[in-house]
């Protein structure tokens, strides 16, 4: 197998399609299939008596996370979003989620926004992290005490610098939440490879502008933007009536809509 791609943080969004369209060149599909085997065979072992479910965002690695899960037995899943979404994500879900998904909302809005608005367009990685926080891993917190889980699985790898635990890639929280990240050592090619060969369909964010960087996400949680105004920019390409919505409850949207007059 070939890498071409290294740290995440250190990747052009180019980089990321430019390796997808070689993809056969980098990853054998036989190699990526005994790939895939032995990660199914771990994932029966560690959640073999426990309760267990995946966390599902549409994003390319909760793809393959998904794949894999049903394979080793695994079906239900948890996506957790709030208000603040892409009207255009959310028609994808509707009609790509797997059969068991749940979906929590965790409920941020246009109003919470406008309440806090160091979470518009986060510019370091606090903010960022932050973003997580307040919606995914609450949610799934939510979910995982509702159904008496044992284990969350979930798409982490060290390729993106991501924690995913120490040695058997399974924590506990503080919150009691066990989690358990199956593809950590998962490389950027091998994910690619697997979405390539069983042509899974991702989802529209990957089409957009830093779609690979940015990934999925609510949209005021938009990162690589360098200013405000170009975030504006950015999300009016995408939908135009995001920012028009936004307008009546941020300033900096509707500044930005009256340079477009």
């Amino acid at each position: 197998m070939g890498d071409v791609l290294g740290r995440k943080q250190r990747i052009k969004n180019d980089d990321w399609i430019q390796a997808l369209a070689k993809i056969e060149k980098l990853v054998q599909k036989k190699e990526l299939d005994r790939l895939a085997e032995k990660t199914v065979k771990e994932i029966r072992k560690k959640t073999r008596g426990k309760k267990a479910a995946y966390a599902w965002s549409g994003g390319k690695d909760s793809l393959v996370l998904g794949e894999l899960c049903r394979q080793a037995g695994i079906s239900p899943c948890v996506l957790v979003i709030c208000n603040l979404e892409y009207p255009a994500f959310i028609e994808w879900v509707n009609a790509h989620k797997p059969p068991e998904l749940s979906i929590i909302n965790t409920g941020q809005d246009i109003k919470w926004l406008a309440a806090h608005p160091q979470m518009l367009f986060p510019q370091n990685s606090k903010y960022a992290s932050m973003w997580f926080q307040i919606v995914q891993h609450r949610g799934q917190s939510k979910y995982y005490k509702e159904n008496h889980l044992d284990m969350l699985l979930l798409g982490r790898r060290r390729a993106d610098g991501n924690y995913v635990g120490r040695g058997d890639n399974v924590y506990t929280n503080k919150q009691g939440v066990t989690r358990y990240s199956p593809l950590s050592e998962w490389t950027h090619e091998q994910m690619l490879a697997y979405i390539h060969y069983h042509n899974l369909e991702m989802p529209p964010i990957y089409s957009w502008k830093n779609g690979y960087l940015c990934g999925t996400h609510p949209w005021p949680a938009r990162q690589w933007t360098g200013s405000v105004e170009n975030a504006w920019a950015e999300i009016y390409e995408i939908d135009s009536q995001v920012v028009h919505q936004a307008a009546g409850h941020i300033q900096s949207a509707q500044d930005f809509l009256n340079k477009l007059k």
